[in-house]
């Protein structure tokens, strides 16, 4: 086996069939997508948001127990919200 086929294992048993967590990612997202103001958010918004719905798609199709899921999620909405700073210009 080779070292790409060894870390897919290990991902694998981590986070769950590939096929799986790609099709939760997916359908997070088109209900992200749904919103009234998706088309309003920035690139780092958009992106933190999908790295989000992927992070619960392997939380929920791999090992829920899996800390460094939640602390991804908690880094990707801490960007988001610096975007928004950087938007807003740091007020609220």
């Amino acid at each position: 086996m080779g070292e790409i086929d060894s870390t897919l294992n290990e991902r694998g048993a981590r986070y769950g069939n590939y096929s799986d967590v790609a099709g939760t990612t997916q359908q997070l997202m088109a209900i992200v997508e749904s919103g009234a103001n998706y088309e309003h958010l920035n690139a780092e918004q958009k992106t933190s948001l999908f790295m989000i719905c992927n992070k619960i798609a392997r939380a929920v199709n791999g090992d829920p127990q899996y800390f460094d899921n939640y602390r991804d999620i908690a880094g990707y909405a801490t960007l988001a919200e610096r975007a928004c700073e950087a938007v807003r210009g740091g007020h609220e």
